[in-house]
């Protein structure tokens, strides 16, 4: 049964609640919450988010069914990307600062406050008294060194560097204090640092691959179980955590479920406490006590383009491809009401947001056919990712390319594999159609445009545009604009948006809401988050 959500307030978050008896089957709530800049905080405690109430079990248990598989690199921070292996890291490491997966507020973390500016160009940080790594062993200067030199360093392939161009180096003041050294004054040393996950050097160099299968960190959780044999990571309470956002229980375990109605039931029969990626037609069957909310956030499904080769490198074919698209029926059947059509590189209700200089979904599948009749294109192939949660929207996207006179080869694998079918093979494919959510690392609008645009791991192995005129000048936008601050800078990230919209290198077909059900009565505090995973951050169980 599909269900149509209201349109959602101007930040753009709805809540649906699921309660035993309700006549309709479903109730929307609209809250103000989401999709705003990471604030600055000493707590990560925001007014928008509903007050804590006291957990008195904190030996209780949690059990949580997570869609996403596990990725193909481990949990290493510097180089895992997948849904699941960060939403982990989010429990068991930390940065200097983190970036509250509810809230987006930052709050310094293994810092023992946020970066103290020391000129334009120069930041202190001190590490927390008495931190600990997992293993026993103390947090040093050296170890915040190390984590950020291996992040920097090129030859690493981490696609976290991306994010931090303005960082010129990170150098140990004394025993307790790093000075970071940036190359120009940027606004949002705080919320970018938070980026990096501090990690034990001797650990780390002692057997990169044992880290990278079992990490070490200094979160208020550590890993006894990373699933890749048994599909259950297992989480114990790290009782040497002495920061401010303790474990409020004993244990986790996380279910790896990828199949819809596996996970679905899990939740119903009481397996789990909590599941993330609902499917929209369980909404309205899931009953007191769990449940359910769909929170808008920018997590997009995107069409990106093979701009390295015949036909994809010609701009108007890339167009065509995007104006061919049923947003409507996409949004309203594919989705079920759960996503919004792009308008714009950022979600409706991000603090940049303005509607972009080409609005794909006002185009139509003439002006798609105008086009193709310019270039003479006939035949595409199309690669996607087989996600579930978007499974309805396939075919409705092969079905309108063939709408618009194209003949179709039409491919479908895991996410894994689609990546390492085309990662530097420049004749690969024409079109992939995936999901991506970098907002898990930070909500500001550089942020979110260098995961695609600015490092090589997208431009130049999967995108195959680096070098071209396009490509050379959104990256001179976006090192311009990081270097300006307030209402300058914004306007700067617009004329970005404005710019990417006519060369679509890459592009969001729409905005996802990012549906997730919990049982009300055994989890204490648990909040929906706008992103892909799930978070127990300062969540309590009342299951033993």
């Amino acid at each position: 049964m599909a269900i149509s959500v209201p349109r959602a307030s101007r930040r753009d978050f709805i809540k649906i609640s699921s309660t035993m008896g309700l006549a309709a089957g479903i109730a929307a709530t609209l809250a103000a919450c989401g999709g705003g800049t990471a604030k600055k905080s000493s707590t990560g405690a925001g007014s928008s988010a509903a007050p804590d109430v006291e957990v008195t079990n904190k030996d209780g248990v949690i059990a949580a069914g997570i869609s996403y598989e596990l990725g193909t690199n481990g949990y290493d921070p510097m180089t895992t990307t997948s849904a699941l292996t960060v939403a982990a890291n989010w429990h068991t490491m930390e940065g200097l600062t983190e970036i509250h997966p509810v809230t987006r507020e930052c709050y310094p973390a293994l810092g023992a406050a946020l970066p103290t500016k020391v000129s334009d160009t120069s930041y202190e940080v001190a590490l927390r008294d008495g931190a600990v790594f997992s293993d026993g062993t103390a947090v040093t200067v050296e170890d915040v060194v190390f984590s950020f030199e291996r992040v920097l360093n090129p030859d690493n392939e981490s696609l976290y560097a991306s994010f931090l161009p303005f960082l010129d180096k990170v150098e140990k003041k004394d025993d307790k204090t790093v000075t970071l050294t940036l190359k120009y004054p940027f606004s949002l040393v705080a919320e970018r640092v938070a980026v990096v996950k501090i990690v034990p050097k001797a650990a780390v160099e002692a057997d990169a691959k044992a880290f990278d299968q079992m990490p070490v960190g200094t979160g208020p959780y550590v890993m006894k179980d990373n699933g890749a044999a048994t599909k259950t990571v297992v989480f114990e309470r790290n009782d040497k955590y002495n920061g401010s956002k303790p474990a409020l229980a004993k244990s986790m375990t996380w279910q790896i479920l990828p199949d819809d109605t596996t996970r679905t039931n899990a939740m119903s029969n009481g397996t789990v406490q909590a599941i993330d990626a609902v499917p929209a037609a369980q909404l309205t069957a899931m009953s007191a006590p769990i449940k359910v909310s769909a929170e808008q956030g920018f997590g997009l499904l995107f069409a990106m383009f093979n701009c390295g080769s015949e036909p994809m490198k010609d701009v108007k074919n890339r167009q065509a491809i995007l104006y061919a698209l049923d947003y409507e029926s996409i949004c309203k059947n594919g989705m079920a009401g759960l996503a919004t059509p792009a308008t714009c590189f950022v979600q409706k209700g991000h603090p940049a947001y303005r509607a972009a200089k080409v609005d794909y979904s006002t185009g139509g599948v003439e002006k798609a056919k105008a086009l193709l009749a310019e270039t003479g294109l006939k035949s595409v192939r199309l690669l996607c990712s087989d996600h579930g949660w978007f499974s309805s929207v396939r075919p409705i996207i092969k079905e309108n390319l063939e709408a618009a006179g194209l003949t179709v080869t039409y491919e479908e694998k895991k996410s894994a594999d689609v990546y390492n079918t085309i990662d530097g093979v420049p004749e690969a494919y024409d079109i992939v159609v995936a999901p991506g959510d970098p907002s898990v690392f930070g909500n500001d609008a550089d942020l979110l445009l260098r995961w695609w645009y600015a490092g090589d791991t997208w431009i130049d192995k999967r995108l195959h545009w680096k070098g071209q005129e396009s490509q050379t000048k959104i990256q001179e936008m976006l090192d311009s604009a990081v270097q300006k601050t307030g209402d300058e800078q914004v306007a700067a990230w617009q004329e970005i948006f404005d710019a990417i919209s006519e060369v679509v290198p890459l592009y969001p077909i729409f905005h996802r809401k990012t549906p997730t059900a919990w049982n009300g009565d055994t989890l204490v505090n648990f909040k929906p988050i706008t992103l892909t995973g799930l978070s127990f951050a300062g969540v309590g169980s009342n299951n033993s």
